[in-house]
């Protein structure tokens, strides 16, 4: 009995084991049933969802840009983009042969991508409107369309550089790559399911729709950007520069009105042209500033009671510091002479402005050239901005302080100069630059909005009053009388710096031409910078080159925005000036004659002095009129009846028909505007009364 009772305790613990581990076992089962129902729900759906069903993106529409007055300036239009899935194509050699003469592409490449293993893939991305008309006709099994957009700039190259422009899926350049994010939106998908051999099943497609992106609205005005442009345009024709640049900012707010730099691209073709225009060149750039930088000076020796208008002064043409020779504009006639600081100062004598760095020393003056901006970034809504070199105070001696103080030596970026010079125009208050007023989100609420930010004070409104007022004397008597506009009060300054070469030392001949301004001087509204760099053709002066290219398109921008004249013209004063005698001199003597002379020189020949003028010597013309004078290479001696063929770009169809008259040759014109094409060439010899075939054309055509 004992060991029947063994054996039966045996057996008991054995069952009782057994369900024990029968249990554990459910139990787990009905763990892990619970774990994938619960835990692993989510996941496993998504693996399901993606096995079953198939998705080709929808891209969002990106944001448009606008400016101030909510004119388009960059928008999006829907594109379609042949798409291939690879399951569905029943005949890949077949669907490539067939594609590839509508595509323009190559059987072996659409073959490639349409048997990819993969559920969708790309075929060919924005496609023209006939091209999938094309693709549609063929009806090819596997061959589907999905909508993208496609970026589109109204105005062509107006504002391209600042705009940037959109590759294939994203910004590549300007405020389109800046402000990506902000633009972009966010992508949709086109969802169908699928069978377990990757085929559609049809009528069960879902549509997910993308997210449109924020649109961007812009301190830049349009009227304005089309009259810098305008204007910048005719001066490529008429001085074959390598480059001209403008900025126009409101010097109260820090808003940019205008930026442009030429050459320039379209940003609807931008692969068809170099990557070197694609950037805004006065916001990235740097170079030496030359004399618009003595504003700087000027307004630092104004604060710390260093400048003295009355105070004598003598120019002897030059100054010798540390062993080198620094020569005034004047130099070839000995300079000025006995003066005060104040004509010193009017007639951007470079001797004077020494004296006044001298009299700042090395520790203030610098202090005030970081204080405006320069040395550091301004801060502006723009990718690529360039920061400039400014000495560190270890390393001026006395010839760096002579040359930073007349602005060599030294490099900035136009808009420094810009947000500097903005800084005396409104009171002393340097700003920050920006190009974004507002984002709205797609259903036209703001989101953001930009305002007006100070960085510091630099100067007092008192400093900031007296040297707008020199400033404006510039305008009046000095070399900007070139920028004068009759019935308002402008201040400005020319700048004619000499070019650095890629070794660091200056280039002969070939210069940056800068004039800087605001107005009107009693609110200042509107502050322009303009440049002209490498001018090929002209006298190589500010006065005479750049001067007239800021008045240009100051007048029209004041007339835009309906500043009045503030200046009753004065009866008394016709503003007319004596054309003095030209002949026998160079076209630099010529150009350094007529600085501050307000008249302006159009040179027609390539080089030798001047051999003949119009209008001749002591005329009574207008302020600003052109003095056309004629170098002695234009005639030959070995045959009097032949002249060679002068450039005639850029001139104005009276101008050109006065140089032909004085030739002895004949026009036969055709268009309006001014000159851009001539035949013969010139350069070429031809003979008196020969017909000489002239096109003219407006600088935006």
């Amino acid at each position: 009995m004992a060991r029947d009772s063994a054996s039966n305790l045996t057996v008991r613990r054995r069952l009782l084991l057994v369900f024990i581990l029968m249990c554990m076992l459910l139990g787990a089962l009905l763990f892990r049933l619970g774990w994938i129902q619960f835990a692993m729900a989510e996941e496993l759906q998504q693996k399901a969802w993606e096995q079953w069903n198939r998705s080709i993106p929808a891209r969002s529409s990106r944001g448009n840009i606008y400016d101030r007055s909510d004119n388009l300036l960059a928008g999006s239009a829907t594109a379609e983009t042949v798409v291939a899935i690879p399951p569905q194509v029943e005949d890949p050699f077949f669907s490539a042969r067939a594609l590839a003469p509508v595509l323009e592409m190559s059987e072996e490449r659409i073959h490639e991508l349409i048997t990819q293993d993969r559920a969708a893939v790309y075929v060919q991305r924005k496609v023209d409107e006939e091209v999938a008309k094309e693709v549609r006709l063929l009806n090819l099994p596997g061959i589907t369309f999905t909508h993208e957009t496609k970026r589109f700039y109204p105005n062509n190259n107006l504002l391209s550089q600042l705009l940037g422009f959109v590759g294939m899926d994203q910004g590549w350049g300007g405020l389109e790559i800046y402000y990506e994010d902000v633009l972009k939106g966010r992508d949709g998908n086109i969802v169908f399911p699928t069978d377990a051999r990757g085929r559609e099943i049809p009528g069960v497609r879902r549509f997910i729709p993308p997210k449109e992106g924020k649109d961007l609205y812009l301190t830049i005005d349009e009227t304005i950007q089309f009259i810098v442009e305008r204007e910048l345009n005719r001066a490529m024709v008429e001085y074959s520069p390598e480059r001209v640049m403008a900025l126009a900012v409101n010097p109260q707010t820090g808003e940019l009105l205008a930026a442009s730099s030429k050459p320039d691209f379209n940003p609807n073709h931008y692969n068809q042209f170099d990557e070197r225009f694609w950037r805004l060149f006065p916001v990235t750039d740097t170079f030496e500033p030359g004399s618009t930088f003595k504003l700087i000076t000027l307004s630092a020796a104004v604060e710390e009671n260093l400048y003295r208008q009355e105070e004598p002064y003598f120019c002897a043409g030059h100054v010798t510091v540390a062993g080198h020779t620094i020569r005034c504009w004047t130099s070839h006639k000995g300079g000025h002479g006995s003066i005060d600081f104040k004509e010193a100062v009017l007639s951007s004598c470079n001797p004077a402005f020494i004296v006044l760095g001298e009299r700042l020393g090395p520790q203030r003056l610098f202090e005030y050239v970081r204080a405006f901006g320069f040395g550091s970034l301004t801060g502006i809504d723009y990718l690529g901005e360039g920061k400039g070199l400014v000495f560190k105070p270890e390393q001026v001696g006395p010839l760096e302080l002579a040359t930073s103080s007349f602005g060599q030596g030294i490099s900035v970026t136009p808009l420094q100069q810009v947000m500097a010079v903005s800084a005396i125009a409104n009171g002393g208050y340097l700003l920050r630059p920006h190009v974004v007023k507002e984002i709205r989100d797609p259903d036209g609420q703001v989101v953001s909005k930009s305002s007006r930010e100070v960085i510091r004070q630099v100067i007092s409104a008192d400093t900031s009053r007296q040297v707008s007022l020199i400033m404006e004397g510039v305008i009046k008597e000095g070399s900007g009388v070139n920028a004068y506009i009759e019935g308002y009060r402008i201040a400005g300054k020319t700048g004619t710096a000499q070019k650095v070469g890629p070794e660091g030392n200056y280039i002969p001949g070939e210069y940056i031409l800068s004039f800087i301004g605001f107005a009107p001087l009693e609110d200042p509204q509107i502050l322009l910078y303009v440049a002209v760099d490498g001018a090929k053709r002209g006298p190589q002066w500010g006065s005479q080159v750049s001067a007239p290219l800021f008045r240009n398109i100051m007048k029209d921008v004041l007339s835009y925005l309906e500043i009045m004249p503030t200046e009753l013209p004065d009866e008394e004063e016709l503003h007319v000036v004596e054309v003095p005698d030209l002949k026998g001199l160079t076209v630099d003597e010529a150009g350094a004659l007529l600085d501050t002379s307000g008249l302006l020189l159009k040179v027609i020949g390539s080089e030798g002095v001047i051999k003949d003028q119009a209008p001749k010597a002591k005329a009574s013309v207008p302020l600003q009129t052109g003095i056309i004078v004629y170098l002695d290479d234009l005639w030959t001696d070995e045959d009097p009846e032949e002249v060679q063929m002068p450039n005639l770009i850029g001139l104005t169809m009276q101008e050109t028909a006065e140089v032909l008259g004085r030739l002895g040759l004949k026009m036969e014109p055709s268009g309006s505007g001014i000159a851009v094409e001539q035949e013969p060439e010139p350069g070429i010899k031809v003979r008196k009364n020969s017909l000489i075939k002239v096109h003219f054309s407006s600088p935006q055509d």
